[in-house]
């Protein structure tokens, strides 16, 4: 596992158990599309595995890193991108090849 992902995803699963975790309105929009709720996408966050990571992509806009993951929900294979500030904020939630799932990553 690459150095940064341990700590990044171990960050990620305290924030989603203390439920410090934002969804964006698109992330929301996508979330209701999979027919999931802001509930859902915190226990998908706090379950997250090294084997869900794909790694990760600066933002275009902020230049932060934004962290991917690919984890399996139900039967669906899911894209997600996570930015870390003071809490995690959910910035994209969809169905692995719906949406902008297209980037490279590291």
């Amino acid at each position: 596992m690459r150095r940064w992902r341990r700590g990044v995803l171990s960050r990620i699963c305290a924030l989603a158990r203390r439920r410090r975790v934002r969804f964006t309105h698109k992330a929301v929009r996508e979330l209701a599309e999979l027919g999931l709720d802001e509930e859902d996408g915190r226990d998908v966050l706090a379950t997250l595995a090294g084997a869900d990571s794909a790694g990760r992509v600066r933002s275009e806009i902020s230049g932060e890193w934004m962290y991917v993951f690919k984890p399996v929900v139900g039967s669906m294979l899911i894209y997600m991108k996570v930015v870390l500030r003071a809490d995690c904020i959910v910035v994209s939630f969809h169905e692995e090849g719906h949406g902008d799932g297209d980037e490279g990553s590291e």
